[in-house]
């Protein structure tokens, strides 16, 4: 008994201890409960990804035009000739010809535009800026079997392969040159192009003017028995030297060859007792120097370094009239 009483006294003695030993020690922390993983949830709805990030291109500044491309696209720009409503024949845009100017044809893929030259004109060449999509051919109409004569006409034939393109056509002929500028549109194409030549219709009045000129009397209410034939013609020899002078006692009459219409015409001056030479006025009616004056003494000169001088002289004898050459 004595011995279990004294180990239960140890036990009871022994146990404050071991908590005031246990108190004395340094705590340590206690550690952190990991946390727990949190899934997220898909969103409802289309996923939308996050914008990206891009970085801008620097852009290359257009290279900037000579002064000689902007006079060119300028000059270019202001001999376009544009079609216009008021100068369509029917379906034909009648364009007024004049050089240099450039004609604008509207085209469109799969219709031929018909380009028709002068009556007459003979076609040398055509030349395009684009052979490879555009079909360029040329044909003739009227005329004889031979393919000739003034009712033939020359006619070029174009045709885009597609809407969008341009080029230029360049048409040599006999008589001229015609500068085209060929654009296609998607539907929109012109049927046939052709022109008026007003400079030919001027040289054709200045023509007829010359030919009823030419077959008018030089002058009216002459009398053979008034006019004076007594002049003298002297000097070099030249093509147009005068065949006969006279007058009818009011104005003096030159009579030059036939040829004079082919060459230069000579001026007329009068000259003086002392050789002074002065300009005089005249008009031409034909073949004729019709002078509203008489003279003793005129000089017909042409040429530069080498003077052809021609002297017509009064002499004061009347002759008989020659028959004129």
């Amino acid at each position: 008994m004595k011995t279990a009483f004294l180990a239960v006294t140890a036990l009871a003695v022994a146990a404050p201890a071991a908590s005031q030993t246990t108190s004395n020690a340094p705590s340590r922390p206690a550690k952190a409960a990991a946390p727990s993983a949190v899934v997220a949830k898909p969103p409802s709805g289309p996923v939308v990804p996050p914008p990206k990030t891009v970085t801008p291109v620097p852009r290359r500044r257009p290279l900037s035009s000579s002064p000689a491309e902007r006079r060119v696209r300028a000059a270019n720009h202001a001999a376009t000739l544009e079609p216009a409503t008021g100068s369509y024949l029917n379906a034909v845009q009648v364009f007024p010809y004049s050089d240099g100017v450039i004609y604008h044809v509207l085209t469109a893929p799969g219709q031929v535009t018909d380009i028709a030259l002068q009556p007459g004109e003979g076609l040398v060449a055509v030349a395009a800026g684009d052979t490879v999509r555009w079909v360029i051919g040329d044909t003739t109409s009227g005329g004889s079997s031979s393919g000739s004569g003034e009712t033939k006409r020359i006619h070029v034939l174009v045709k885009p392969f597609t809407a969008g393109l341009a080029t230029n056509v360049i048409i040599t002929t006999d008589r001229r040159t015609y500068h085209l500028a060929l654009t296609s549109t998607a539907h929109t194409a012109m049927a046939a192009l052709s022109w008026t030549y007003p400079q030919d219709a001027l040289i054709a009045l200045k023509a007829a003017a010359e030919a009823a000129r030419s077959v008018q009397p030089v002058a009216t209410g002459l009398a053979v028995d008034q006019l004076h034939f007594g002049y003298a013609i002297s000097g070099d020899t030249p093509a147009w030297r005068p065949l006969r002078a006279f007058d009818d006692g009011r104005q003096t009459f030159i009579e030059f060859p036939a040829s004079l219409a082919q060459s230069e015409a000579p001026p007329l001056f009068l000259v003086d007792a002392k050789g002074k030479a002065e300009l005089v006025n005249y008009r031409v009616q034909g073949r004729y120097y019709v002078v509203d004056r008489l003279f003793d003494a005129a000089e017909l000169r042409l040429g530069l370094k080498h003077h052809d001088v021609v002297r017509i002289s009064r002499t004061g004898e009347a002759t008989s009239p020659r028959r004129p050459s």
